[in-house]
């Protein structure tokens, strides 16, 4: 189990091998934060599919538009949506992306993040300075790990919950 310094800012993430913690970082990116933690409040993220899942560089998750599972969408469209929350602005810090680091998926804008994010299965520091950090694993990886490999994935795990943990 996971050391929770501060719950208001550690997500909870439940998949089918167990639960992944996120601690956000606010300080770095702290609308990118603040988004996440308000899609999570909303259940937004709950059923949403891993759609692009590459190994050795990261698996991506967040299409709350296009990648619910459970509610029936057609998770081939997964991937090219958002929410329908406005755009963010990039928050590129001196963070590296390192392996277990939770980015923020966008377009060529970097203005264009919105829900999509990935989570860096090893060090991927050809992205520093280009999508924003606003997260790290700290307990759990082993489990992300396991995520099944794809483009989108023939039979895609979903995120089952995710939580604030102040909220768990």
């Amino acid at each position: 189990m996971a050391d929770i310094k501060d719950p208001e800012n550690t997500v909870l993430i439940e998949l089918k091998d167990g639960t992944v913690t996120i601690e956000l970082l606010p300080d770095v990116a702290p609308q990118h934060v603040a988004r996440m933690k308000e899609l999570a409040r909303e259940g937004a993220y709950d059923g949403v599919v891993f759609h692009r899942v590459i190994e050795g560089f990261m698996a991506q998750t967040g299409d709350v538009e296009n990648g619910n599972a459970d509610k029936g969408m057609n998770i081939r469209m997964a991937g090219t949506g958002g929410s329908d929350k406005p755009d963010l602005p990039a928050e590129f810090s001196r963070l590296p992306h390192d392996r277990g680091t939770l980015g923020a998926a966008r377009s060529s804008n970097p203005n264009s993040a919105n829900s999509q994010f990935f989570i860096n299965f090893s060090d991927n520091h050809f992205l520093n300075g280009q999508y924003t950090v606003y997260g790290r694993v700290i307990s759990g990886m082993e489990h992300v790990d396991k995520i099944a490999r794809g483009e989108p994935p023939s039979s895609p795990d979903k995120m089952i919950s995710v939580k604030v943990a102040s909220d768990a």
